[in-house]
């Protein structure tokens, strides 16, 4: 019995997001959920940095280096959070047609959310945020104050490598709700979330042969250049430029997905 229910007169109830569910929740889903407990404790110490600040401040003596921390640890926090929203499914919902339909009608919604849409999102974010938290480092960027936070590459990796937190966060959440409607074997996992499965290997192909280039090519010294290589062309269809890596990486899912099933059936 929800604590609510235990009472008449009760009219508020206290729960964990992260312990909602909790039997339904995998591996990816705790780990998430685990991660999240631990940077919560930032807000405390965000509220601290805060109000340190409005006191020194107004004695006169300004800190900028506790501004820039404060940035720093919202930003962290909040990169965090958006992983353990997802898991314990506690974000804003900005539908109102959902609550209003059937659990399995939910559930495919759910799916085309997270990995036909969010999950994509999730990957461009990290593939863009990639240069620029490299970019910060190898310029040791620092803070635009003197006696500010400096190492601010520390800040900008982190957001890169928060974003590699949401995707799990997001596909374990799709392979729970996946459990709902069949077997969540390998191959089904990758075929409905075809998009993401696509998007994935795209990077993976694209990271590899700019890595390829780079170390056969000596004049391929830098990204930029290596991107210049032949592998990188694309053709037209019709009023449509297609690159090569576009094409690979859609035969390259089709065939992952084949595979698994013709293992998954061997091992059945």
């Amino acid at each position: 019995m929800k604590p609510a229910e235990q009472s008449p007169d009760a009219i508020a109830a206290i729960t964990d997001p992260g312990e909602v569910g909790r039997a339904e929740h995998n591996k990816g889903d705790r780990f998430v959920i685990t991660v999240g407990n631990v940077f919560a404790w930032l807000f405390p110490i965000l509220m601290i940095a805060i109000c340190a600040q409005v006191v020194l401040r107004g004695m006169g003596h300004n800190q900028a280096w506790l501004d820039d921390l404060q940035w720093w640890l919202y930003g962290a926090a909040a990169m965090i959070g958006i992983a353990y929203a997802v898991t314990t499914n506690s974000h804003v919902r900005v539908d109102i047609f959902y609550d209003n339909f059937p659990r399995r009608k939910q559930t495919v919604y759910d799916i085309i959310g997270l990995v036909w849409l969010f999950l994509p999102f999730i990957m461009i974010s990290w593939d863009v945020t990639l240069g620029y938290g490299l970019s910060s480092f190898f310029t040791d960027e620092g803070s635009s104050s003197p006696n500010g936070l400096h190492n601010l590459w520390i800040l900008k990796l982190f957001v890169n490598a928060a974003f590699v937190l949401v995707a799990i966060a997001v596909w374990s959440a799709y392979v729970r709700a996946l459990s709902r409607l069949t077997r969540p074997a390998l191959w089904k996992q990758m075929l409905f979330a075809f998009p993401s499965t696509v998007f994935a290997v795209n990077l993976a192909i694209y990271y590899a042969l700019v890595g390829w280039v780079m170390m056969t090519d000596p004049e391929a010294d830098n990204m930029r250049k290596a991107l210049r290589a032949p592998v990188f062309d694309d053709f037209k269809v019709g009023p449509y430029d297609i690159l090569y890596t576009v094409v690979a990486a859609f035969v390259i899912a089709v065939l992952l997905i084949v595979l698994s099933r013709v293992f998954a059936r061997k091992e059945g």
